[in-house]
């Protein structure tokens, strides 16, 4: 057995049980921590491709950048994950229904016109092979469309996460911008005359009272 086939079981079978456990972990930021592993595993698969402009980016922008915006998202809802799990195995049917519906989905994906094993380019490359030109004239040719629709989805996901974080709260202080431009300079002070106090001269107590 090759090196690159002992590589290839170990990603494999790691990214596999990681996987699991993000789907099984009971702490949403150690499904998290999981999901960071699953992507370093596939990343190595991916560099064994001979993809390293793929394994570089999942590592540089998922794991760099989108993992923890996911990390900080999950800390500041305070999602009450004892309320999410009810109702865990009665949902289980068809959770498997839709997971053997994408498994079926990738299946014909991976057999189709471009990523099939006969698509797929040769070991020996020459010098001036460049992946990125291929996946960017793929990216921007064939799938244009899909392209532009997964940024679109990328985008309404931001701006819910952002207005699930926009909670009104009671004891929250704000002041609008046209309130603080209306204000005049006679309203940012107040000049009050009051009396003027009177002395009292309190003798002092003596020793022994």
């Amino acid at each position: 057995m090759e090196f690159k086939t002992i590589l290839f079981y170990i990603f494999s079978t790691i990214t596999v049980l990681a996987a699991l456990r993000v789907i099984t972990a009971r702490n949403p930021v150690h499904a998290a921590l999981f999901l960071v592993l699953a992507f370093f595993n596939v990343a190595g698969l991916w560099m064994l491709l001979q993809a390293e402009f793929l394994s570089l980016v999942l590592i540089m922008v998922y794991v760099g950048a989108v993992m923890v915006l996911f990390l900080f998202v999950v800390m500041m809802l305070d999602i009450n994950i004892e309320r999410m799990r009810q109702g865990f195995w009665s949902n289980l049917p068809i959770g498997a229904l839709v997971g053997g519906l994408m498994v079926a989905e990738m299946a014909m994906v991976l057999s189709g016109r471009y990523f099939g094993l006969a698509n797929l380019p040769p070991q020996n490359l020459p010098a001036d092979y460049s992946n990125t030109k291929e996946l960017a004239r793929l990216l921007y040719t064939d799938y244009a469309y899909p392209f532009e629709i997964a940024s679109v989805i990328l985008l309404v996901g931001i701006i819910a996460a952002v207005m699930l974080t926009l909670r009104q709260r009671k004891d929250n202080k704000a002041m609008h911008a046209s309130d603080q431009i209306a204000v005049k300079a006679k309203d940012r002070m107040r000049l009050v005359k009051m009396a003027p106090e009177v002395e009292m001269n309190i003798p002092a107590p003596k020793e022994g009272e």
